[in-house]
Order: structure tokens, then C-alpha cells, then sequence
């Protein structure tokens, strides 16, 4: 059975959708073809109007962590405070969605919110080794959330492609290689010669 969406997530989501909707005149459909429209609505977001930043990282947070965990499967892991919240993936990889928005609003890494992804121990190598074979791409895009969505797509398959080798092995752990992408497992980067973002 499906984690529930915690209903305060559902709010801001929707939240998210009605602000886009009344400043652009679309409506965005919790799928990946409309993060263009939010990403765009992102840069118009006048920066010294602090509450207004403050409600529109935490709606568009939890409208991006939606299509992450409507795309790739996972649950919410939501606290008090928005910025505690964050997306994990089946892989168990994971992202503070609010950190994400708000590093796109900024165009930076911000230290007061977590914009990185992380992962159970045994498989930071994997995201580590994976982000670092990525190729570059400009501040817009790394901080965009289409950026950050083909991002997590791409360590996602890895981790599953990881996954599955450890699965399928009869070997101990020790037999796991400490980092680095499995020998047998194809380069993701083949199939994708943009190198996407991290």
C-alpha cells in the first residue's frame, strides 16, 4: 500500500498550482512537461519581498516534491517545518524539495537549506561516482527543477541498476565494490550524451 501524502504537502501543492495558474494563465499538471512553467514562474519571484519567497519555496517545494514521487515512486518524509521535508525515492535516494526550490530561486547553494541529494550509506559512493561522470551545464540549468528532475531520474536508474546486481549476487558484502558503478552495470552516460545535471 502507498504512504499517504501528508495533507499539509497536498495543500501547499495545489497552492502552488493556483499561483502559477494566476500569474501565468496555465495550470500545471503534477507531471514533468509543465516544470518549464514553474521554473519560468521561479525567476519572477521578486526576491525582496521575503514572505512572498518564503510561501512560494514551500508551495512550489511540495508541488515539485509531488511530480518527483508521482514519476519515480517513493514517499514523503514531511516534519514541523517545510524545510525538514523531504521526497525518498524506492532507492532510497533523497531531496529536501523545499532546498531544491529555493537554490532555483537563488541560482546558488543556500546554507540554510539542505539542495544536495543523499542516499543510505552503502550507496553514496554510487550517487557520488554517478554525479561526478555528469557532464557540465550552465547555473540556470543546474538549478533549474527540470535540471534537478533529470538529475534524480538519471542516479535514480543507477541505484536501481546497483540494486539489482547486489540482489542478484550470491557475494558478501564485501565482495560489493566500495565505489564506482559495477564493471557489468552499461555507462547511463551512453544513452545520454547531454550528461544531465546534478
Amino acid at each position: 500500500m502507498e504512504d499517504p501524502v501528508p495533507p499539509r504537502v497536498t495543500e501547499y501543492a495545489d497552492q502552488a498550482v493556483d499561483y502559477v495558474r494566476k500569474a501565468l494563465g496555465v495550470t500545471l499538471e503534477y507531471d514533468s512537461n509543465t516544470l518549464p512553467l514553474l521554473d519560468h514562474y521561479l525567476r519572477t519571484v521578486p526576491g525582496q519581498q521575503l514572505a512572498t519567497v518564503q510561501l512560494v519555496i514551500a508551495t512550489a517545494g511540495a508541488y515539485f516534491g509531488e511530480v518527483v514521487r508521482r514519476r519515480l515512486g517513493g514517499r514523503w518524509e514531511a516534519g514541523e517545518q517545510e524545510a525538514e521535508w523531504r521526497v525518498v525515492l524506492p532507492t532510497g535516494l533523497n531531496f529536501s524539495p523545499v532546498g531544491f526550490v529555493a537554490s532555483a530561486i537563488a541560482q546558488a547553494d543556500l546554507q540554510d537549506l539542505d539542495s544536495e541529494l543523499d542516499a543510505p550509506p552503502r550507496m553514496r559512493p554510487y550517487v557520488q561516482q554517478t554525479l561526478s561522470r555528469m557532464g557540465e551545464v550552465s547555473v540556470e540549468e543546474y538549478y533549474s527543477l527540470c535540471g534537478r528532475l533529470d538529475t534524480l531520474e538519471h542516479v535514480h536508474e543507477v541505484l536501481v541498476a546497483v540494486a539489482a546486481q547486489m540482489m542478484g549476487s550470491d557475494a558478501d558484502e564485501e565482495d560489493v565494490p566500495e565505489a564506482g558503478i559495477p564493471d557489468n552495470i552499461p555507462d547511463p552516460l551512453a544513452d545520454d550524451p547531454s550528461g544531465g545535471v546534478n
